[in-house]
């Protein structure tokens, strides 16, 4: 015979109650975010719970798995003698669905959002997966490279079963805990206090139910897997999109750029003007705009500028700014983790943007101004940027700002080409630190 505990361990009933109340807070919490996300009054709030939903689904995707390992690797209380055997099958059949729905519930979701699709508004929507906002959890590669087509149609089989995972996890909930208030209050035989110690331990007259021998035991665990297989699979394979009519020529067209990095930019000429040495430290690239309506700011931490400028010398000034996108920070692990992929600045393909200012203008006073092109990934418009120039002892500090166009930069058109989500409009503003060279 084995040898069974009183009660559970200590770290099996802390990961218990741990998963219990993640998977509370997670049902009304998909209930509500899935209508609130569609709505611009609470737009921003819904995109913010969704990360938290995303990041506690993952962290009950842990620690399920490590309740697993403790289970196989540490014997649990043997179930009481006076129950009957259809309602043993039952019991260990039940669990053995709870173990494979905290598996399946996180494993669906992470499927559904490596898609990069939104199937609320049936459009890509790129977005990055961070934990609390303390690091970026990658997308499922196999899934995440994969054609349009079929990410729509995986993130509808997806989100499909996910939802109605969550229903069948709403029933065993309501079963397990129906089941342990009648052994508390109907039969009192202390089944209750394996999980709550300080519980009595109830009336043991009839002994311990007999170890279900391998085979019966199988047949438990495959009846709980199966019960949540079934309910995946059955709505996943019916939760088909309706079909797309075909893109228009231009969506084609943007469908169809070149996925190979871009040829080098020109090398540069120096400028006749007096040459300038950037002091990075105490100078910022900064960019701002709103995401589901709230402001954000951000800043690139990684750049490099050849200046060469001389108010008594504007035909001969130039000025050229490297800036590795990559190095975009937000504050934001979500924005942080979105902003290199494909569709925003693609770094992987595409790891620098340069600004090169080709002629200057006198405004009067200190003020400047500069106009040239911007040229992210494959795209290059022309630009204009009004600045001050101020000069002292061979120092100068120079301030600038300017509003670019995302859109006309080919930058998130997927995922929010109607700037639904992030705002078309992107504020620019540099403050530079500069010394004369020599």
């Amino acid at each position: 015979m084995t040898r069974h505990p009183s009660r559970y361990s200590a770290v099996a009933i802390a990961l218990h109650w741990l998963i219990a109340v993640a998977i509370l807070s997670m049902i009304p919490m998909g209930w509500w975010m899935s209508d609130a996300i569609a709505q611009p009054d609470t737009q921003a709030l819904a995109y913010r719970v969704f990360q938290i939903h995303k990041s506690i689904g993952f962290l009950i995707l842990a620690l399920t798995v490590l309740r697993i390992v403790w289970r196989l690797t540490h014997p649990v209380p043997a179930l009481p003698g006076a129950m009957k055997g259809w309602e043993q099958f039952a019991a260990r059949a039940t669990h053995a669905a709870f173990y494979a729905l905290m598996l399946a519930l996180p494993l669906t979701g992470w499927i559904y959002v490596s898609t990069g699709w939104a199937v609320v508004t049936d459009t890509p929507l790129a977005v990055a997966t961070s934990w609390f906002g303390l690091f970026t959890i990658p997308h499922l590669p196999f899934i995440e490279h994969a054609s349009e087509a079929a990410r729509r149609a995986t993130a509808w089989m997806a989100m499909g079963a996910h939802s109605k995972l969550a229903w069948g996890a709403i029933v065993l909930v309501v079963l397990h805990v129906g089941a342990a208030l009648k052994h508390q209050f109907f039969d009192r035989d202390g089944v209750l206090s394996h999980m709550i110690p300080v519980l009595p331990h109830g009336d043991d007259s009839h002994g311990l139910a007999p170890e279900p021998t391998p085979a019966l035991r199988w047949a438990e665990r495959l009846a709980g897997v199966a019960f949540v297989v079934v309910i995946g699979a059955a709505f996943g394979l019916a939760a088909k999109p309706v079909p797309k009519p075909a893109p228009k020529a231009e969506g084609q067209a943007l469908a169809s750029a070149p996925a190979a990095a871009s040829a080098a930019d020109a090398a540069v000429t120096p400028g006749t003007a007096a040459a300038w040495t950037v002091d990075k430290a105490a100078s910022t690239i900064q960019f701002t705009g709103t995401h589901t309506g709230k402001a954000f700011t951000g800043r690139f931490e990684q750049w490099d500028a050849q200046v060469w400028f001389d108010p008594a010398d504007l035909a001969g000034s130039k000025a050229v700014v490297t800036v590795q996108t990559g190095s975009a920070k937000t504050g934001d692990a979500t924005q942080e983790g979105s902003l290199p992929g494909a569709e925003w600045f693609d770094t992987a393909t595409y790891p620098t943007a340069r600004f090169q200012a080709t002629a200057f203008k006198a405004l009067g006073g200190n003020r400047y101004e500069a106009t040239g092109t911007l040229r992210i990934k494959t795209t290059t418009i022309s630009v204009v940027l009004p600045f001050t120039f101020d000069e002292a002892n061979g120092t100068a500090t120079v301030a600038g700002k300017l509003e670019l166009d995302r859109t006309a930069l080919n930058m998130g058109m997927l995922s929010d080409a109607g700037g639904d989500w992030v705002s078309k409009a992107v504020g620019v503003e540099i403050k530079v630190k500069a010394t004369q060279a020599g």
